[in-house]
Parts: structure tokens; sequence; C-alpha cells
């Protein structure tokens, strides 16, 4: 009996005394409130498991994560579950077996040697993981790691700051087009990242958010500012471009053997090269016989990643909704020409409250729309854009004080109304494809979750396009002037867009992209089973055929994305001309026809003398294959010039 109770002693001792696992808990915020949570568990023998979740109008990730790290911190065991955020099931594996690194993810399996130590970032990973990265390159001699399958990730320490500790900002490049930033404390554990979108943050520590995100920003403008001079060239005199073939965006025509000489900010010039004898001491660019088009339209984007645009040609873009302090400080550094991006028209964004609100502009009553408005027209925004939440009753008032403030109006359809009853109402323009075909299903009155997409793409395909109520709406945005911003893009990554393969929007140009955003555009759109592939396949082709019947009939419309900046441009430019509308036309639209909606018609979208020096210079003819408008060479905005194959280096994208 001593005996039996010796040894239960000694187990009760030992359980006693065993290290117990470590738990940190973190909040997930978006727009600044509480939407979600990771949760750390650090077991004894060192295993790490993270539960992340957030919840984003219905959508959002629900991932559960197990990481096994080596004596170096290399990962040797990642496996994820659960389901992505648009609710794909996730089931992610890596493995160092032998000499082997194996991996899986979304039906995809790989196999590489395992000769030398490389980091696996896993695409459904917890934010937390960055800080496992982190501590590999801190540990390094020369700061820097390789990556699986490819690639190189760097880190660089930024700033140290008070937050509820001390904390210190790191800056991991090779994952992105930009530095990843990361806050860790003391030990280099994890302690958050930060955006105006979204924020991962220590439990208890939520009131420093805006700091971390200012001093983010902060950070981002003062590295954009040092690239200005390495690859922004001012001219210091008169710029002549001869020889080029430039391309009339009033007419859709293309005009041979022309010169275009620029002075300053503006095009002073546009004749036949024969016979031009330009100033003594100009600058020559000889086009080559390439084409000069106006610099391209970006009427729906999102971010600030200046370069990439100015590097894929668009030198004007409008903000459909940004964070106020975001978009306001990034308009004035281009516009005073401290980081290189372009133009910025600016959309102030207005929400109701509710669960499935997007934004901190939130109006419930007539007050809170006014005074949010009045800061919107005081700052120089140009539009308001409303969305899902906004109370129908509000709308009224919404759309007379933005006229009376010289605002145009648009938006989302907000949830229990439809397309037609804010044409009505005055709206000037909706915003996305998938919100006129809402206004066919009556049955659908919830706008603000995932069921507008997922509606469309069930029952878009049998949408009569010939049918009387369509012509009916067609004929009432004609007389009202509606402009309809489609963002075809983006609907084609939704319904098109399959796990394990290249998200269609980026397939021309996923190998000369940083090898996490190849990774990530394989992650698939909705989700779906097989009948629902061919489904929503069709339903898609249908949206195409719908722009192109807008177009057919007159209404005004506008190229945007709603996705990536750039490459996603001129993608969205390919399925206009693949719905049927003339690549000359499309041109138009995405030139001198969004300088028109935007209002900036007097100084930009064609090429004429007295108009601001915004062209570019594009090796092919788009206006024969639409194709060629991804081979911008020279890109000019302002006067000012860029090597575009320069701007793509600078953000880690491959030559062709």
């Amino acid at each position: 009996m001593r005996t039996a109770c010796a040894i239960l002693t000694l187990l009760i001792t030992a359980c006693a005394t065993a290290p117990a696992p470590k738990t940190e808990r973190y909040t997930v915020l978006m727009l600044g409130n509480p939407a979600g949570e990771q949760t750390t568990t650090i077991l004894p023998n060192g295993e790490r498991r993270y539960h992340f979740t957030f919840t984003d109008r219905g959508r959002g990730p629900k991932i559960d994560s197990v990481v096994r790290l080596d004596a170096k911190g290399f990962p040797v065991h990642f496996h994820a579950t659960g389901t992505d955020y648009l609710k794909n099931p996730v089931d992610e594996q890596f493995d160092i077996t032998g000499s082997n690194a194996r991996w899986k993810n979304y039906g995809v399996e790989t196999t590489l040697p395992a000769t030398e130590p490389r980091f696996y970032v896993g695409i459904e990973s917890a934010p937390e993981e960055l800080a496992n990265l982190a501590r590999v390159l801190l540990a390094s001699a020369d700061r820097c790691a390789n990556l699986y399958p490819s690639g190189r990730a760097c880190i660089e320490k930024v700033q140290t700051v008070i937050a509820s500790e001390p904390i210190t900002q790191y800056a991991i490049t090779g994952l992105a087009f930009e530095p990843s930033y990361v806050w860790l404390d003391a030990d280099h554990d994890f302690y958050a990242i930060a955006s105006n979108w979204l924020t991962v943050i220590r439990a208890g520590s939520e009131s420093f958010t805006e700091t971390l995100v200012r001093k983010d920003e902060d950070e981002m403008s003062r590295r954009r500012a040092a690239m200005v001079s390495q690859l922004r060239h001012r001219p210091t005199r008169p710029l002549v471009i001869r020889n080029a073939r430039v391309f009339d965006a009033r007419t859709g025509s293309v005009q041979d053997g022309m010169v275009v000489i620029i002075e300053g900010d503006r095009i002073v010039g546009v004749e036949h090269d024969a016979g031009v004898v330009p100033p003594p001491n100009a600058e020559i660019i000889d086009a080559r016989g390439r084409m000069l088009l106006p610099g391209l339209w970006d009427m729906h984007s999102h971010g600030t990643e200046g370069l990439l645009n100015l590097a894929a040609g668009v030198t004007s873009v409008r903000s459909m909704g940004d964070d106020f302090e975001s978009i306001t400080r990034m308009r004035r550094e281009t516009d005073e020409g401290t980081v290189i991006g372009p133009r910025v028209v600016m959309a102030g964004l207005i929400d109701g409250s509710g669960p499935y609100k997007i934004s901190t502009a939130i109006a419930d009553t007539e007050e809170q729309a006014q005074a949010l408005i009045d800061r919107y027209a005081a700052a120089g925004f140009q539009s308001i854009k409303i969305y899902s939440s906004i109370k129908p009753e509000l709308v009224p008032f919404l759309v007379r004080y933005s006229h009376e403030k010289g605002l145009r109006i648009s938006g989302h359809i907000p949830a229990g109304m439809f397309a037609e009853d804010l044409v009505r109402l005055g709206f000037d323009e909706i915003q996305h494809t998938n919100m006129l075909f809402l206004n066919f299903y009556k049955d659908v009155t919830d706008t603000r979750t995932p069921l507008r997409f997922t509606a469309v793409g069930d029952r878009g395909a049998d949408l009569d396009l010939q049918s009387p109520e369509v012509r009916a709406f067609i004929a009432l945005l004609k007389e009202r002037n509606v402009v309809i911003d489609p963002t075809l893009g983006a609907f084609q990554g939704l319904l098109m867009a399959r796990p394990g393969k290249v998200n269609p929007t980026l397939a021309a140009v996923i190998d000369r992209l940083p090898v996490t955003v190849q990774r990530f555009a394989r992650s698939g759109g909705l989700p779906v089973d097989a009948a629902k592939d061919v489904r929503y396949t069709a339903s898609f082709r249908r949206i195409q055929d719908l722009v192109a019947e807008l177009w057919r009939n007159g209404i005004t419309l506008v190229a945007g994305t709603d996705n990536l900046p750039g490459f996603t441009l001129h993608h969205e430019l390919e399925l206009w001309v693949d719905a049927g509308i003339p690549a000359p036309d499309v041109l138009r639209i995405a030139t001198l026809g969004a300088a028109q909606v935007a209002k900036r018609d007097a100084d930009l979208g064609t090429i004429e003398a007295g108009k601001l020096a915004d062209l570019i210079l594009v090796d092919g003819d788009p206006t024969k294959d639409i194709r060629h408008i991804r081979r911008v060479v020279t890109t000019i905005k302002n006067g000012e010039v860029y090597d575009t194959a320069r701007l793509y280096g600078a953000v880690g994208v491959l030559g062709e």
C-alpha cells in the first residue's frame, strides 16, 4: 500500500510541476471594430497551435493550424484546416520527410528536395506565423532566408515604440509587392499586424491600434518617398516624343508619324512629325512607331499601390471608399510629388450601422449623413458612395443633400431596395454588375451578405436580356443618364476561380509575381461543386453579355477593378472586348470616358495641346489586339517620365 501511495504521490508531483501550455489571445479588428480573434497555444514540446477567425459581411476565414519548428525555427510540419475567406474548405499540409519537402493545398501536391533550410509560408495561416518567419530572419547572418517553393525573404528593423510594452516594428520584404510589417515584443513574440482594413493585436492593447496603423503608414510613405529620386525622371527641358502612333480617344482612330511636345506638366503641341523641328534644347524620346495613348483610369480602386498602377499605365484612379485619413494622405503625397502614384479622385463611403457594416463612417440619421457629406465635400471628395446597410428611408436625403453639395452619388444597393429604386431616386451611378441582376430577383432583398454573389451565380445564366423587364430597366438607365461601374474581373474571380488553379484575372502574369502572391492566386473563388462550376461559368458569361448590351444601348460605362492594381485593369479591358465591345471603344472608355465621368476631361483623357501630360507608350497596337495594352514601356504622368520595367522591378515583379 505504501508503495502504491508513493507512486501516486510521485505522479501527482510530476503533474503539478509539468509545464503548462502557454496561451496568448489577440483581437481581430476590421475598420477599428471587433470582428474576430486569434488564439495562440504553445505546448510544452514546442508545438504551436493557432485558431484564427473573423467575420466580414458573411465572409471570413475560420482556420485552425498546427506548426512544428526545428531547432533553427524553420517549419518541419504545418497543417491548417477549416474554411477560407470565401468559405472554401481548407486542408493545407507541409512536412519535411527525410530529404524531401512535401506540401499540399487545394488538391495540388508538390515535392522538392530539402537540401537547404527554406521557410514555408502557409497560404491559409494565422497572422502570428509571420512572427515565426521574422525570428528565423533575425537569427540569420544576412537577415534573409529562402522560401518554398522559391523566392527569398529579408527583414529590417524599423523602429521601437512604447505601447502596452516596448514593441518593435519590422519590415519583411520578398513576400508581396511591398513590405509586410509586423510588430514584435522584446522576446520577438507576436504583438500585432496593423492596417486600416484589418488589425490583429494582443488582447488588452486595442487602444494602440490607431498608433500602429499610422506608424505603418508613415514608414510606407518614407519608403515610397525614397524611391522617387531613383525611379522618376523629371525633364528640365522640353520633352519631345517623335515617330509615335497617337490614339485619338475622341474618334478611336490612330494617327501615324506624330510628334508630341511637352513643356513642364502640359502638352504644348501635337503635330505630324514631317517637318517638325524640335526645340534646340529638347529631350527626345524616339517612339519608334509605338503607340502613344492617354493615361489609363481605374475607376474602382482601393489601396495605395502607386508603382503597380503607373507601371501598368494607370495614371489616374478613383478611390471608391477608402479610409478618410489614408486616402487624403495618398492624394496629398502624389499631388505634391513626394511619392510615386497616380492622380486620385475620391468617393466618400457612408454605411449604416448593423452586423454587416463595412465602414466607420456610419449614418443612421439625416444629421449624421449631413455631417459626413459636409466633411467629404470640404476635403475635396467628388462623390458619395453608399453601402448596403444604409436605411432605405435615409436614401432620399443622401441623394438630395449630396447633389446640393455638388457631389455625385453612387454605390451598392441598400438591403431592402433594388437598383430601379435608386435610379428613380436620383442615383448617378451604380457599382457592380451583380447589383443590376438582383434588380430582377425580388425574393433577394438582403444585399449585405454573400447571397448578393451566389444568387447571381446560381440564377444569372437564366436572365433574358431581351425580356420586357430588362429592356425597361435599360431604358430607365438611359433616360436618367446613370453610369454603370461593372467590375467584371472581380466577378470573374468570384465565379470562375477554382482552388488549385490560377485565378483567371492573373493568369497572363502569374509567373512574374512574387511567390506568395502566386500561391494566393490559386486559392479559388466562391465554393462550388461540379454543377455550380458549369452554372457559375455560364452566369459570368451572361454578366459579360449584359455589359455589352448596356454599351450597345448607349449606357455610360466606366472600367474599374476593385482588385489588385494595374494588372487587373488590363484584364478588365480584355473582358470587355471578349464581351463584344470593340477595342477602340474600350480604350476610349478607359481614357476620355473616365475623365468625363470624373469631370477631369478639361485636363485629361486625350492627347491634345493644353492638356496635362499623362501619356503611355505601348509596344503594340491595342486597338487591334487589346492584350497589347499590357506592353506599356513608358509612362508619363504630369510630364514626369517612368521606365515601367524599373517600376515593376522595384515591387518584385519580373520582366516579361
